[in-house]
């Protein structure tokens, strides 16, 4: 499976799984990224950090670190 780092700009994705723990997985989940919830890759900054996206019809920048946690389909 790849992350939400390794999609590309204009990527539809679905989240599969989210990795890692406690306060940082609830951090994901608060944004709107859960199970089953498809995302759009918008654009990446020029060194790769951060990722925006949209998500539930909101836009949303995410950290490299973050996206390496979110396991897409």
């Amino acid at each position: 499976m790849k992350t939400l780092k390794q999609a590309k700009v204009g990527d539809r994705v679905k989240v599969a799984k989210i990795h890692g723990q406690g306060a940082i997985k609830r951090r994901i989940m608060d944004m709107g990224i859960t199970k089953g919830t498809e995302v759009y890759i918008r654009r990446v900054a020029p060194f790769g950090d951060p990722i925006e996206v949209t998500v539930r019809g909101y836009e949303l920048s995410i950290r490299k670190a973050d996206a390496e946690m979110i396991e897409v389909e």
